[in-house]
């Protein structure tokens, strides 16, 4: 966290450089491709001097490229190859795309995959049947836990001991969404253990309902999400828990079979 990145890690072979030059990289938000040292400085805080020499170092490694007309820097295209090695190596990925590009073309909204990481999901894979431009989830797009169907399916299966220091930390660092988000989340679990699928009707975005399923098999360590997200303005009353959920479920529950039997 931005606050606490100058007090002093109690696991001594933590590489303190190192993590500075990652919140640098983390830094950077979509809408906001271009950013200058005294906003890195402000984000991480860490001081303009040390900021000033990871840019310089991210630059020569190509994963940050420095703007001189308008003295900000943008990511670079390292840092694509640094997610390359992951994204192909989920081959569900791949097994996946045709079967959730139907049931995006049947839904009017999005279908896609993703995973853990920390307190957010992240998208793996996306595929979109409408043309709304406001809600275009891509690769690489983090997703609150808490709010969204994505995070709450994962928090559901998740063990108690995985999930439960999760949703402390969730409470802790943000009591308002906590408490906005509670009842949502007791009706999330009760979803999950009765239908295996949890739902976000407006939570996280306000014109998107959404429904996600997650993989009974973790896929390289992890457990993997399914969602659907369908803009409000297309989605008949009840359709998401009627027609779209159970196609959900048939969607995942196909895509383990097609794991199942390349491993056999």
């Amino acid at each position: 966290m931005p606050a606490t990145s100058r007090q002093r890690h109690p696991d001594p072979a933590f590489a303190t450089t190192l993590a500075h030059g990652l919140s640098v990289l983390q830094a950077f938000r979509h809408g906001e491709p271009a950013l200058s040292n005294g906003e890195l400085s402000a984000r991480t805080a860490l001081s303009k001097a040390t900021i000033s020499r990871l840019t310089n170092t991210l630059v020569q490694r190509g994963l940050l490229s420095y703007d001189a007309g308008l003295r900000r820097y943008r990511l670079g295209p390292a840092v694509l190859s640094l997610s390359y090695p992951l994204l192909a190596n989920v081959r569900v990925r791949q097994l996946a795309r045709p079967i959730m590009q139907r049931l995006a073309e049947f839904a009017g909204g999005s279908v896609s995959l993703g995973m853990q990481h920390g307190l957010h999901m992240v998208y793996l894979e996306t595929c979109r049947g409408h043309d709304a431009i406001a809600f275009r989830p891509g690769i690489g797009a983090l997703l609150p836990l808490l709010p969204c169907a994505m995070g709450r399916a994962w928090l559901a299966q998740a063990p108690a001991d995985q999930a439960g220091p999760i949703l402390e930390t969730l409470r802790r660092q943000d009591t308002p969404a906590w408490t906005q988000h509670q009842a949502a989340w007791l009706q999330a679990q009760n979803d999950f253990a009765r239908h295996g699928y949890c739902v976000s009707e407006g939570d996280w975005l306000s014109d998107i309902h959404a429904v996600a399923v997650p993989m009974r098999k973790p896929v390289e360590g992890r457990v993997l999400v399914f969602n659907c997200g369908v803009p409000l303005s297309r989605l008949r009353p009840g359709a998401l828990r009627t027609r779209i959920a159970p196609r959900l479920c048939k969607l995942v529950a196909r895509v383990e079979k097609m794991l199942d039997a390349q491993d056999a």
